[in-house]
């Protein structure tokens, strides 16, 4: 099979592409596409590409140094195309195994000569037709041409290293360039030794640190390469600098799926760079420090995309470097309100303002309810619908420069003039999520309006809360106890004074149209409703399945819901790889049945007589509920991350319902499906107890306590 990269700077027209595509194929080759151009605003066109592999470029230097991003502005097109792609491990991937590179346009051609310094033996071409060409001469060879080592080319590496290094000691320079070592163990530590030299110029250690590290991750050395660029950092002076090489160094692995080893000195390092700058009045590059700060220590690779999380062993202790930090303390220090909220009117109904940002999967029945209230006036804001809004409520570094400067920026002025009308208007405000829009309007005073926000679980695992004044929100509402003694630990302003009140309530379901009656054969057939994040942990089931039909064969599993996506994260490409692994011969016995995403939640139901809960963590594990409610069996997983807390899925469902191992599991799935009658008694009790407890008639008086009465 012949391996061909196409890279492209610009749109191309999708017609010539699409049959060139075909084209290639048809001559047994697989076409992997990169770009720099916006991929998703091209997602139709790009839909119609027979490709083997898509991939969205860094599409600027926005986050890259300062000096290169000066250096880039008064650079040629394929210069700057190149400087945004260098550092892209899936285009040196796949520039490493292929056999043909091709560029599309102008703009790629320096990037395409670039990464064929790094393969010689690919054919580098300029256009479709050389392209089509190249690879019909590799064809007419019998296919492939042999590999070589997925090291740089020696003089490649040492040119670039030499360009930048000229100041280093010449014994030093000529032993971490002699020869390509850096593969191994011992040629790492030379390396090593290379950019912690002493003497060496703080400009000079930096642009080495920065070739050793890309040599290094080309070379397969990952965490290599984020040790060269930390151990420079450890020698310089420069408080930006050292953070920005930390930055880069934790972003390799970060981008491979990797834990970062160096994560706390990372987020250290532009804590202090934030402080400095804070201090020193230049709130511009303190704001955006800190930004980076919040972004590098949760991101999503830590917290949502693994089987666990730094916060599930000391959540409080996790965050607290954090709010040693000066700019921190600032940002967080309650502003308060100026004057408290009115109630609620007594001669016309409740202005009720319910907003989101393009999600409101968790609204349709608040939104139904009082749509129709004779005692509420309801408007619905979709803040994302508003091409002005949704800029103003995601714009993190702006929340923060405002928050830094003391209400001064430009930025308040603009969340005041776009969202004070919806303000005015509302007796009461319900924010659904506690992300980005939390941050934003809590940036200005609410005036005599109640500010509500529901904050559900994922919020909890990102950075908004802590950009979120909490001294101007009257009621939090989360939707489950352990979700509240989790965000509680993790942000001081729920501790403090001015701390809003809490309300648990549930998630707004309406759970009796999933009481169907089943067919007797459901009662072998587990079901597992949404397996789209790794947090799902869809393996778990599987263990359990395995373990059941050790008992009896006609056990067998059935998944609903889209699978996971591949591009939000290496880690999570590596969850799916490993999941598929292991289902395809289950899929293919028939043990596991896949359905896919579904409109129609409760007509697949009616074939699952066991409910699974595979979780790590869930906040309220809807789909559980759901089958609850149509009698299946529920099994719920004592969720990991909260396992032997003081509320957990031990607390949140009924005893019995959770068990502590794939063992338990199976064991009392056997049990309760042991005979016909014995299922459905106990599915019986589980419909019982869900439909009293979640059913929107029971939720909706909460809804209703918490808007009219709670005031």
């Amino acid at each position: 099979m012949t391996e061909v990269l196409f890279v492209a700077a610009a749109k191309p027209q999708f017609g010539v592409l699409a049959d060139s595509v075909r084209k290639f194929n048809a001559l047994g080759a697989r076409v992997h596409l990169a770009a720099t151009f916006h991929l998703e605003s091209s997602a139709e066109e790009v839909a119609t590409l027979e490709l083997a592999g898509l991939h969205q470029l860094p599409r600027s230097v926005a986050h890259r140094s300062q000096a290169l991003r000066r250096k880039a502005r008064t650079s040629p097109l394929g210069m700057r195309v190149w400087m945004q792609s260098k550092p892209d491990s899936w285009l040196r991937d796949r520039a490493r195994r292929a056999d043909v590179i091709v560029a599309l346009d102008p703009g790629a051609v320096y990037t395409v000569w670039r990464l064929a310094q790094y393969n010689r033996s690919a054919a580098a071409m300029f256009g479709l037709a050389p392209g089509l060409k190249a690879v019909e001469g590799l064809t007419s060879q019998g296919g492939s041409v042999q590999r070589r080592s997925v090291i740089p080319p020696l003089d490649a590496v040492a040119r670039d290293v030499r360009r930048s290094v000229d100041g280093l000691p010449a014994a030093v320079m000529r032993t971490a360039t002699a020869r390509p070592v850096m593969r191994s163990t011992v040629g790492a530590r030379l390396w090593r030794t290379a950019v912690t030299a002493p003497g060496v110029p703080t400009r000079v250690r930096a642009a080495t640190s920065r070739y050793v590290a890309e040599g290094m991750q080309w070379a397969g050395r990952t965490s290599g390469a984020a040790i060269a660029l930390a151990d420079a950092a450890s020698k310089i002076p420069d408080l930006g600098l050292k953070a920005q090489l930390l930055d880069e160094g934790v972003m390799k692995e970060i981008t491979k799926g990797l834990s970062p080893r160096h994560l706390d000195r990372a987020v250290a390092a532009q804590l202090a760079f934030a402080d400095s700058e804070f201090a020193a009045g230049r709130i511009e590059k303190a704001a955006g420090a800190l930004d980076r700060a919040l972004f590098l220590d949760f991101h999503r690779v830590l917290h949502i995309d693994q089987l666990s999380s730094p916060l599930a062993k000391d959540a409080e202790g996790f965050v607290a470097p954090l709010y040693r930090s000066r700019a921190m303390q600032a940002l967080s220090r309650p502003q308060g309100r100026k004057t408290p909220y009115k109630k609620a009117p007594t001669d016309r109904p409740l202005r009720l303002l319910v907003t989101t940002s393009a999600n409101d999967n968790f609204l349709h029945h608040i939104l139904d309810h009082f749509g129709d209230h004779p005692g509420v006036e309801l408007r619905f804001l979709d803040l994302a619908a508003s091409k002005h809004l949704k800029r103003i409520a995601w714009a993190g570094r702006r929340m923060l420069e405002d928050r830094l400067s003391g209400g001064t920026s430009d930025y308040q002025e603009e969340v005041e003039r776009l969202f004070r009308p919806y303000l005015d208007w509302a007796d009461t405000v319900f924010l659904d999520w506690s992300v980005g829009p939390a941050g934003m309007l809590t940036t200005i005073d609410p005036g005599d309006t109640r500010i509500v926000v529901r904050l559900h679980s994922y919020e909890a695992f990102t950075r908004w809360p802590h950009m979120t004044d909490f001294s101007r929100i009257d009621d939090l509402v989360f939707v489950a106890p352990h979700v509240k003694d989790l965000a509680v630990s993790l942000v001081p302003q729920l501790r403090g004074d001015q701390a809003p009140r809490f309300h648990i309530v549930d998630n707004a379901m309406d759970l009796s149209g999933f009481a169907r009656p089943k067919p007797a054969e459901a009662r072998f057939n587990l079901g597992l409703i949404g397996i789209s994040q790794v947090a799902k942990d869809p393996k778990w089931a599987v263990d359990v399945l395995e373990r059941v039909r050790r008992h009896d064969e006609r056990y067998r599993l059935i998944l609903v819901g889209g699978d996971m996506d591949p591009k939000t994260s290496r880690a999570t490409r590596e969850y799916r790889r490993e999941f598929e692994k292991e289902l395809a011969p289950l899929e293919e016995s028939g043990a596991v049945v896949r359905l896919g995403p579904t409109d129609d939640v409760p007509s697949k139901l009616q074939e699952i007589g066991t409910i699974i809960s595979s979780s790590v963590r869930e906040g309220c594990h809807v789909g559980l509920m759901e089958g609850a409610a149509s009698a299946a069996v529920p099994v719920a997983r004592d969720w990991p991350f909260y396992a032997g807390k003081p509320n957990s899925a031990r607390t949140l469902y009924p005893e019995g319902w959770v068990v502590g191992s794939p063992e338990e599991a199976a064991k009392r799935i056997l049990e309760a499906t042991a005979t016909e009658d014995a299922w459905r008694n106990a599915g019986k009790l589980a419909a019982e107890h869900a439909l009293s407890v979640w059913d929107w008639p029971v939720v909706q008086k909460h809804f209703e306590k918490l808007f009219l009465e709670d005031r």
